[in-house]
């Protein structure tokens, strides 16, 4: 079925594809971006390009599935976007402070930055302590932008670095390096808000 309809009949089409789908596309979004303005926005845009594009829909797919394309789409643009502005200048002086804050300048961890064992003394997980998992989150949700991003694709989203770097639209050398940088953030943020508090 072809959705060459005019202007009113499109409009009939997307608004009830709005109150079907919105839900969902606004999960999506939040899940990907962790911001709740951005994921509304990134819905709202979505919807916009759907009228636009409601021509070309062929109906060979089910509606929600051609949706949730055009919002990925979205996401990457959104990232694309914030990250070519000026996110390198800061994330380079940033990433220079944080890597001189945990090595000497041969390359050995500064004695009072070695890291510390991470386990608890009885049989649980440390994930399942919730707790832990709110501490986990707010030192996640202080990391810069790419850096969060780059944690989440690869250990929370299993994707691969090479999709991740065309996502993020960074080259391997630096995907590794801000995988890295991000990471020693992490240990440091979970060893004060964390584990020196237990």
């Amino acid at each position: 079925m072809a959705y060459e309809k005019n202007n009113k009949e499109a409009r009939r089409i997307i608004k009830s594809w709005v109150e079907e789908y919105s839900n969902s596309l606004y999960s999506r979004a939040f899940y990907k971006t962790n911001h709740k303005e951005t994921a509304e926005d990134l819905v709202q845009d979505t919807f916009l390009a759907a009228l636009q594009s409601l021509p070309n829909f062929k109906g060979e797919s089910n509606p929600q599935t051609w949706l949730m394309a055009i919002l990925n789409n979205k996401i990457n643009d959104f990232y694309r976007k914030r990250f070519k502005q000026d996110t390198k200048e800061k994330e380079g002086i940033f990433a220079n402070d944080i890597i001189g804050a945990f090595f000497n300048e041969d390359e050995t961890w500064l004695p009072t930055q070695k890291p510390n064992n991470w386990y608890e003394d009885d049989d649980k997980h440390i994930l399942d302590n919730l707790d832990f998992v709110a501490v986990l989150q707010n030192c996640l949700g202080s990391l810069p932008e790419l850096w969060f991003s780059a944690i989440r694709l690869k250990y929370l989203e299993q994707e691969n670095g090479s999709s991740i770097c065309q996502e993020l639209d960074i080259s391997a050398t630096n995907f590794w390096q801000i995988l890295h940088r991000a990471k020693l953030q992490l240990r440091k943020c979970l060893e004060v808000k964390w584990f020196k508090q237990q």
